[in-house]
């Protein structure tokens, strides 16, 4: 693996690089063209450009572009389409560029990347390498493992991820979620969890668990300390067995999630991994994806995505 110094200096000399836009992503196909004109007008310049209208497309198109060894892969979309990226790239020394056409952004965001168009690519033009953290999800099948960016989540976020209208997303944008989550709320149950890590089991119950890598949840902070790059798996709930409680926890994070910390009681933070069990046995939301279902164990990818962020991110 080159230096973060190295890599950078080949991204810069022109080294090859590979453009990948999902278009099928709430702001891709709208915005692809004056993407490239941004791009090009920065001087930046592509051996290869992908624009990926079936989103089930993604993987075999990643996966052809790595085979030719590019420093730089700039990808456009959404957090699924961030999360496909960042399961191919894990690991390798090449640097993963950003251009925020998603709903939520939650990865970005937690980067601290402009969701301009303009601002995002400056930072392709001007930001430095970090490497950050990534997440695993390992479920209860022999060899599945599944890496993520931001968030595993349990609960009610499922259900909202699973039947939150497109449509809807496209006019309104992360106020579709919030739409959906109120509708659903009064129907949802709540479950029991078991949390096990270090040795030690958290049993509680409610309506949604939250294990994130990341900083953000629907596009908000829940935590202004938190971030993708300090060797920490964050786990919080939303609310327990009251759906009131639930509204309220909800409410709360949207207004005050920037002012807490991660000492906090609310939190439990680890760098071991995790163990969810949950009764009934529930699926999992990763990084906007439906998986599982539950037991599954979590764990820490320290350092190990290349990223490009701005200057002023504190890569640790």
């Amino acid at each position: 693996m080159r230096s973060k110094q190295d890599l950078e200096a080949a991204v810069r000399g022109r080294g090859r690089a590979a453009l990948v836009v999902n278009t099928r992503s709430r702001r891709g196909r709208r915005r692809f063209a004056e993407a490239r004109r941004l791009l090009a007008r920065a001087g930046l310049e592509f051996a290869e450009v992908h624009s990926v209208s079936e989103p089930g497309r993604l993987p075999a198109v990643l996966a052809d572009v790595l085979t030719r060894r590019p420093d730089l892969v700039v990808v456009g979309g959404g957090d699924g389409t961030i999360a496909e990226a960042v399961s191919h790239l894990a690991g390798r020394d090449i640097a993963l560029g950003l251009l925020p056409l998603g709903t939520t952004n939650n990865f970005a965001r937690s980067l601290e990347l402009p969701l301009g168009l303009a601002g995002a690519v400056q930072v392709l033009r001007d930001g430095k390498v970090a490497d950050v953290d990534l997440g695993q999800v390992r479920d209860k099948g022999p060899g599945e493992v599944k890496v993520f960016a931001n968030m595993v989540s349990v609960g009610l976020s499922v259900d909202v991820a699973e039947q939150v209208p497109h449509d809807l997303k496209r006019v309104i944008g992360r106020a579709a979620y919030a739409v959906t989550g109120a509708w659903l709320m009064f129907r949802h149950r709540p479950f029991r969890a078991t949390i096990e890590v270090d040795g030690k089991t958290y049993e509680l119950v409610t309506h949604q668990l939250n294990i994130a890598n990341g900083s953000h949840h629907s596009g908000r902070r829940f935590a202004g300390d938190a971030s993708p790059d300090d060797r920490l798996l964050n786990v919080y709930r939303l609310g327990d067995r009251s759906r009131l409680r639930l509204a309220a926890d909800t409410v709360a994070h949207m207004l005050t999630g920037p002012r807490r910390r991660l000492a906090d009681d609310m939190f439990l933070n680890t760098s071991a991994d995790i163990r969810v069990t949950t009764d009934p046995p529930l699926k999992i939301d990763v990084d906007g994806e439906i998986h599982g279902p539950t037991p599954v164990e979590i764990g820490l990818l320290p350092n190990a995505l290349r990223v490009l962020v701005p200057r002023s991110f504190p890569d640790r």
